[in-house]
């Protein structure tokens, strides 16, 4: 019962970062403070322009607002549960969160919800101005054999850092891209750590120990 209580399920880790930070979202699209502080102040002065919208801000609310409903449409459809109402982000999140234990007994759903919840939080963090820390792996570059590999948590995505790496492939961007980065997603870590002398357990456990820093730091 302790380790449950100390380390919270991520699906509920997650969703609850997701609550939290997503109206910082809309925060981010209103006017300066500065502009807001002229005009509460009650003098007759222009108003100063609003700050410039920033899209990629305006991309991730929609993003979010569109995975929250497909996630509980998708929960309530594998519970047997009648179609979700209308509701605002925050509303579908906190109905989310109270389903958790019915799904923990779906261990595919479960995991779905873990891996989405994971994502738009995420990407909620880097909108917002997160940055995003790698992780250093033993293990050897395939493509150049250099100690580069590095696992990026946000993009469950192990990179080789080395900037003159060079792969065999002609087509490969490598040879004309000078910010190209080799990389490998999550389902190819087995086979990354068999050709680069890795071990699979240590790319899974720097994934896992920053899952896990992360949601202790929110």
């Amino acid at each position: 019962m302790t380790d449950r209580l100390t380390r919270p399920e991520p699906g509920a880790v997650w969703l609850g970062i997701l609550l939290r930070q997503f109206p910082e979202l809309s925060q981010e699209l209103t006017p300066s403070r500065t502009a807001a502080s002229s005009s509460s102040s009650g003098r007759s002065t222009r108003s100063a322009p609003g700050a410039p919208i920033r899209l990629f801000v305006s991309d991730t609310i929609r993003d979010i607002t569109d995975g929250v409903v497909e996630l509980e449409e998708a929960v309530c459809e594998r519970l047997r549960l009648p179609r979700p109402r209308r509701g605002t982000v925050p509303e579908r999140l906190t109905r989310l969160i109270g389903l958790l234990d019915r799904v923990a007994a779906h261990p595919v759903l479960a995991e779905h919800v873990r891996g989405e919840a994971r994502r738009m939080a995420r990407r909620c963090s880097l909108a917002l101005g997160d940055t995003e820390t790698p992780v250093r792996v033993r293990g050897r570059c395939v493509h150049c054999d250099s100690v580069s590999l590095r696992v990026f948590p946000h993009r469950e995505t192990v990179l080789c850092v080395n900037p003159g790496c060079r792969c065999q492939d002609p087509l490969c961007a490598c040879r004309t891209d000078v910010r190209h980065r080799h990389s490998w997603a999550r389902a190819e870590w087995q086979h990354l750590a068999e050709a680069a002398h890795a071990d699979p357990a240590e790319l899974s456990a720097a994934q896992e120990t920053a899952d896990r820093g992360e949601g202790a730091a929110r």
